[in-house]
């Protein structure tokens, strides 16, 4: 971008492994009364995006930091998503590893807000199928991909709808993600989900966890989801044993 636009100024490479010296030699330009300007390689610097350091040690050291407004993918799709903007949590990156990633989703099953996730492409289709299997495939989602690029798409439906086409089409599968997802509705303990809290902790202790979520479920009518939640507060970690 530099080079388009005829800018010629040094650039020093900062990232969430840069040494103290590092640090501290972007810090002396300061102090010195140089202007330096943190930028990213896309999106709004220190939004899933290393810098935090920085800029706290910075205003630590009484150096004003001054933001310059700019993209932010998580606002962008949140402002096309058609889901509601008014509260909204931003998670960024879920856990890599399919336990910690599907324990994290439970956390976040009944959290009202509209959820926002940045995701990889190396990770979406599992990403996705997890959603379905823990929060339900009939909560509604939309992902957005590359945007303001030239391959900009945006996806609109249920998580079920949405996983089906980005597994029809490697294209979807490709860039930067942005997944925007409609918060839970208030819930309400009652009676009933009490009872399958009991019968799933007797479950758990004689069937592996997807045959007790079946049996409960079947037992008690109760949304798979919400049975799957439940299952999973009662083994810490998600373990499918």
């Amino acid at each position: 971008l530099l080079s388009h636009l005829g800018i010629s100024r040094p650039v020093v490479a900062y990232h969430d492994h840069s040494d103290a010296r590092r640090l501290e030699h972007v810090l002396q330009l300061l102090r010195d009364g140089s202007s330096v300007a943190l930028v990213s390689d896309a999106g709004t610097p220190l939004i899933s995006d290393p810098g935090y350091r920085l800029v706290h040690d910075a205003l630590e050291a009484g150096i004003r930091v001054v933001a310059v407004p700019g993209p932010c993918a998580a606002v962008a799709a949140l402002s096309v998503a058609g889901l509601p903007s008014d509260r909204f949590v931003f998670e960024g990156f879920l856990p890599a590893r399919q336990a910690a990633r599907e324990a994290r989703l439970a956390e976040l099953g009944t959290q009202p807000r509209t959820l926002i996730f940045y995701e990889s492409p190396r990770g979406i289709l599992d990403t996705l199928r997890d959603l379905a299997t823990v929060l339900g495939g009939e909560r509604r989602c939309a992902l957005a991909r590359e945007l303001t690029k030239v391959h900009e798409t945006l996806l609109n439906g249920t998580v079920s709808e949405v996983l089906e086409r980005v597994a029809a089409d490697p294209e979807q599968q490709l860039g930067e993600i942005v997944l925007v997802l409609a918060g839970a509705e208030a819930a309400v303990a009652d009676e009933t989900a009490i009872r399958t809290g009991v019968l799933l902790e007797a479950l758990l202790k004689r069937l592996p966890l997807k045959e007790a979520v079946a049996c409960a479920v079947e037992v008690s009518g109760r949304p798979r989801n919400e049975v799957y939640r439940a299952a999973l507060a009662l083994r810490p970690g998600g373990d499918e044993g």
